[in-house]
């Protein structure tokens, strides 16, 4: 992403409102849609509930493939969360850790108390029977840092922590890594869990927002809120419609070009009439508004983007 004063979005950041907020993008995104917390943002149940699982009852929790780095003294969590993962060998890890834990079954229902799952889009959940009494944090605020530090916490942190050392031996040249690793790519040698919960109750009333994204998550917030889901478009003009547009946008080298020139150009032509960005900052959020008269500031300078950020 390009981040001088030159691009589009500090062009956008000079034009509106801006604000800080001490809360992941997830969460935020989260806080707007009125989602419950209960411990955590039930993340995992809402994205699985539109990525051909079954969410049912059960507790869930997003198991992201992760690769975690020796440092001197500790292990630091990748940024790249999730790893990349090649459908062969995400299929023969999570076969690996299902046949291990099938025998650790449940007293009430019989069946194995954890189970790990592979969503349509790829992603990883893990299926609990009942709730596991942790809260967790998600990967975005422990990315480079001691993971350590941020594993599962509460009354039951002690068996997901036993959980995770059981898969991290288990994903120790596992053949799946064994293939990675011959492929020049990074070995999947544990899974962070986070965003754990049961699904909220549906609600029932119509949602008039269109929700666009490549995205398990913001397709099970439609399905959750009744509103309409598109996957991501190649290109602006396929958006500037008359009514209220969500978007979530991958973070790429030419975003700045594809996206916020677009979206810049469309504002300054009166074609998008109010606008507000979300950007996500690791355990941070930059929340900018532009109303209708923002577009006649003028006399706000653009500054790189580094200056909203701490």
């Amino acid at each position: 992403m390009t981040l001088s004063k030159h691009s589009a979005l500090s062009s956008l950041l000079a034009m509106g409102k801006s604000k800080t907020l001490d809360q992941t993008l997830e969460a935020l995104l989260c806080d707007q849609y009125a989602v419950p917390l209960v411990g955590d943002y039930p993340i995992a149940a809402i994205a699985a509930a539109a990525d051909g699982l079954d969410v049912a009852k059960a507790y869930w929790l997003r198991a992201d493939p992760v690769h975690l780095r020796l440092q001197r003294d500790c292990f630091s969590l990748d940024e790249s969360v999730p790893l990349p993962s090649l459908s062969v060998h995400a299929e023969q890890m999570l076969e690996s850790l299902n046949q291990h834990f099938a025998l650790d079954l449940n007293a009430d229902s019989g069946k194995p108390e954890y189970q790990f799952l592979i969503g349509t889009s790829g992603a990883w959940y893990l299926r609990c029977q009942q709730h596991p009494n942790i809260t967790t944090t998600l990967p975005s605020v422990a990315a480079g840092k001691n993971s350590h530090q941020f594993l599962p916490q509460g009354t039951g942190s002690a068996k997901l922590i036993g959980l995770l050392n059981e898969v991290q031996m288990l994903l120790h040249e596992h053949p799946g890594n064994l293939a990675r690793e011959a492929q020049g790519l990074e070995a999947v040698n544990s899974v962070w869990l986070s965003g754990g919960g049961f699904m909220p109750t549906l609600r029932g009333s119509a949602n008039a927002e269109l929700l666009m994204a490549n995205s398990a998550l913001y397709q099970g917030l439609a399905l959750w809120t009744n509103a309409d889901y598109q996957s991501l478009p190649t290109h602006m003009d396929v958006i500037l419609t008359n009514r209220a547009v969500r978007m979530q946008l991958v973070s790429s080298e030419d975003i700045d070009a594809l996206w916020f020139k677009p979206i810049l150009a469309a504002l300054r032509a009166k074609k998008i009439t109010q606008l507000t960005l979300n950007l996500g900052y690791y355990d941070l959020s930059l929340s900018v508004n532009i109303k209708p008269l923002d577009r006649y500031k003028f006399w706000r300078k653009a500054k790189p983007v580094q200056h909203y950020l701490p």
